[in-house]
């Protein structure tokens, strides 16, 4: 909230910014890198893949559930049906097969999220080289994250412009790119 406070303070009382004068020359730069990989439509199709698995694992584990939960409903019908040695021999088995589903889903699941930890940093490997290239052109020294900085002036903010170029440097025009699996 103060940080939109100053910003709106500092849009009123600064004077115009001329076209020359909004690609700034400064040591330090910020950038927003969650923006970045979620916005620049090379990262959004980079996630694709992940964003597919993800949809598929959560639909494989309703599906499991489903059956746990009507093989369960099973169970406790045929218990009256049953002596209370077999039951109870039924019952040990069916807690085993829910841990070891528990357990291979909860494996699935961190797959899943060392994979997309892995995509994100073969995004940021990838695009390093644009990044660069505009801290070169810009006369840059440091690049802070966006998050870090208190007060900035918005010219020394470059993620649109990052997002423009990496966009047009790596988008691919197959979405499917490989995954860190």
């Amino acid at each position: 909230m103060v940080r939109v406070l100053i910003a709106l303070f500092l849009s009123l009382v600064a004077p115009a910014v001329t076209a020359q004068e909004q690609t700034l020359t400064s040591p330090v730069l910020t950038i927003d890198s969650e923006r970045l990989y979620l916005q620049s439509k090379f990262g959004q199709q980079m996630q694709t893949v992940l964003e597919d698995r993800s949809r598929a694992l959560i639909e494989e584990n309703r599906e499991i559930e489903s059956e746990l939960v009507a093989e369960e409903k099973a169970l406790t019908e045929e218990r009256q049906n049953l002596d209370p040695e077999a039951f109870r021999a039924r019952a040990k088995a069916f807690d085993e097969k829910v841990v070891n589903l528990r357990s291979a889903q909860d494996e699935k699941t961190r797959r899943l999220l060392a994979d997309r930890e892995a995509l994100e940093q073969r995004f940021f490997q990838t695009v390093l080289p644009v990044l660069a290239q505009i801290i070169r052109e810009r006369g840059a020294v440091v690049v802070l994250e966006d998050r870090s900085v208190f007060l900035a002036a918005g010219q020394i903010d470059i993620t649109a412009e990052a997002i423009s170029r990496i966009d047009a440097q790596f988008l691919q025009e197959d979405p499917q790119p490989k995954t860190a699996e």
